[in-house]
């Protein structure tokens, strides 16, 4: 009977161990089959890709590459998407920090409703609805013409970001403050000195959300530069590849440059994976 318990106990054990390792198997499959599909696809023949071919190309047309940094004169389109995505990442974590900072540490009139505003604002989605709104304030204030207007207007809407940098500074112990004050530090010393290098963990997520957001962003950045092509972002020129001069669908050149598109922020995740992970779960504990 001891025999046949220990069995039955090593069998009942091996299940759910068995299922964990299934279940990330099919999350992994489903998570990387995009990504290898566009890569692979972008070493295709259009015809391949459109008559239904095999999973690998039957030949590595590697020129298609060549042809898309032609076409959609790629050097441009990145340099753009660089600018706006670092400058909107510096931002979002500037900001980030500073409101975080003060809604966590500071008591003001009108915190409470400010603070129901941003909690809506983060159960609500209002997504294109309001991009009319903001192009017309940036019209308005002769920012429209410029790349500026289109970082002011993915740099917006961080409510998730303020709330994450405020729960984690919560957790951050008062009486650092109060000693820094009693050292004479002021608010922004006791914030410069203090807070913001105890909050790199979670920054460092603040800084991921943002350049992710900002260089996946398509809708936004083709609004604010519909009328001036050259300030056009990469994700914005990678679906201008679709069509060729003689209009018919080059899926194959529109792959490459997609695959074009989605190595820098790769990159970024396999640097900052350990800060991201480790930021995240203190701001979820700390908040």
């Amino acid at each position: 009977m001891k025999n046949g318990n220990k069995k039955h106990i090593s069998k009942a054990a091996w299940l759910p161990l068995v299922g964990k390792w299934v279940f990330l198997g099919i999350m992994i499959i489903f998570t990387l089959y995009p990504v290898i599909y566009t890569v692979l696809g972008s070493l295709k023949t259009n015809a391949e890709l459109t008559q239904g071919g095999g999973f690998f190309p039957e030949t590595w047309h590697f020129e298609n590459y060549y042809r898309a940094f032609v076409q959609a004169d790629f050097t441009r389109y990145t340099l753009n998407s660089i600018v706006v995505s670092v400058s909107v990442t510096l931002l979002a974590v500037v900001t980030c920090s500073l409101s975080g900072f003060i809604l966590a540490r500071r008591e003001f009139a009108g915190k409470k409703v400010l603070l129901a505003l941003y909690l809506s604002m983060m159960f609500v989605s209002l997504g294109s609805v309001t991009l009319y709104p903001i192009y017309e304030l940036l019209r308005a204030l002769k920012l429209n013409k410029s790349i500026f207007a289109l970082i002011v207007a993915l740099t917006g809407g961080q409510a998730t970001n303020v709330f994450l940098v405020m729960g984690f500074t919560k957790g951050i112990p008062k009486e650092l403050d109060e000693a820094a004050i009693i050292d004479g530090c002021s608010l922004y010393g006791v914030y410069s000195r203090v807070v913001l290098p105890l909050s790199k963990p979670i920054l460092a997520v603040v800084a991921l959300f943002s350049f992710r957001n900002a260089w996946n962003d398509y809708i936004t950045s083709m609004i604010m530069t519909i009328s001036m092509p050259k300030l056009q972002t990469l994700t914005v020129a990678v679906v201008q590849l679709k069509y060729s001069v003689n209009a018919a669908a080059e899926w194959h050149i529109m792959l490459a440059g997609a695959s074009i598109a989605i190595i820098p922020i790769l990159i970024v995740y396999l640097f900052a994976n350990k800060q991201f992970i480790a930021g995240l779960t203190a701001g979820a504990v700390k908040g």
